[in-house]
């Protein structure tokens, strides 16, 4: 759990450092979107990283941050590391998202690429702080990150204004977005449900959320690649998963393309596999209390990738 003053802490110290993005309403399908894919690099991955590295003492700047990315998280540390002068190391799967390990280049990160997936990046990424005696910068199980993220929801109550909405559709990976949005709410009476959503093609969390395990999960190839890859064991987040989140659901590889698609044939945006498993559900599901707010959590996708879904469902809106 985090302290009540983290979130407004955060609030305070992340003004003019990150943007204010937009929220619309859907009527087709009321549902109120919040875009983060309107954030600085593309993500709302920019929101914790930033609240983590200025919360850090300068000698843990100086000597250098260290992470584990599959490419927003990286953006997000890069550019916090860049403005305080603090030099960066990302390690990342080789199977990112080529767009993505260029933007984080751009941004001056020193990314190295893993054989195989995100946690072995993470394994890595650990091992070579301790090594090195460097700092790393946790995606999700850190009490500075998750208040960060919940900043979302903070923002995202004032543009609604007082307007009631019962459910909250959040993408969840390892739980530092839904986390901090859940503690984001807690004032709030009666308190909307607030739904996690993953992938069925890496299920982890929704697992240790209804089994309190992971163990069994087989991971498969997904369009939402920045939800992919197990917990870290005794994170954080998982209690705080379990206080705050009332339901946990999954969506398919198919309804995903489905919500990329809608996103850019309906209000053209462009958004990622991993910002669309909300959508997804928003758009599809009949058990949902609304209107309900749908998080779009980045838009950083490959461009031919994009392209590819949008030409497939291009009948049902064309």
């Amino acid at each position: 759990m985090i302290p009540d003053a983290w979130l407004d802490e955060a609030v305070e110290l992340l003004k003019g450092r990150v943007e204010e993005t937009p929220l619309t309403f859907d009527p087709q399908h009321e549902i109120w979107i919040k875009w983060e894919n309107h954030q600085i690099t593309g993500s709302y991955k920019i929101r914790g990283a930033f609240n983590k590295i200025l919360n850090l003492e300068p000698w843990e700047r100086e000597r250098g941050l260290v992470t584990a990315s599959a490419g927003n998280h990286g953006q997000g540390v890069a550019v916090a590391a860049r403005a305080s002068g603090a030099p960066v190391v990302v390690f990342a799967s080789a199977h990112a998202v080529p767009a993505k390990l260029d933007a984080m280049r751009a941004l001056g990160a020193d990314v190295r690429l893993v054989p195989g997936g995100y946690q072995l990046a993470e394994e890595t990424a650990r091992r070579f702080a301790i090594e090195q005696e460097m700092t790393f910068v946790s995606p999700y199980n850190d009490g500075r990150v998750i208040a960060g993220q919940g900043t979302i929801g903070v923002e995202t109550l004032a543009q609604l204004g007082g307007r009631p909405t019962p459910s909250w559709l959040v993408p969840a990976g390892g739980g530092g977005l839904i986390s901090g949005i859940g503690k984001s709410l807690e004032p709030i009476s009666p308190r909307p449900t607030l739904v996690g959503v993953q992938s069925v093609a890496s299920a982890y969390l929704h697992e240790i959320y209804h089994h309190h395990s992971q163990s069994d999960v087989v991971e498969l190839d997904s369009l939402a690649d920045g939800l992919s890859g197990p917990v870290e064991e005794n994170s954080i987040t998982i209690p705080m998963v379990h206080q705050y989140v009332s339901r946990f659901l999954l969506v398919t590889e198919t309804e995903i393309e489905h919500a990329i698609a809608y996103a850019w044939y309906r209000h053209h945006e462009i958004i990622e596999g991993s910002a669309a498993v909300a959508l997804a559900l928003g758009i599809t599901s009949e058990e949902i209390e609304r209107p309900a707010v749908v998080v779009i959590t980045g838009g950083n996708i490959q461009p031919e990738v994009h392209a590819g879904i949008c030409e497939r469902w291009e009948n049902l809106y064309c």
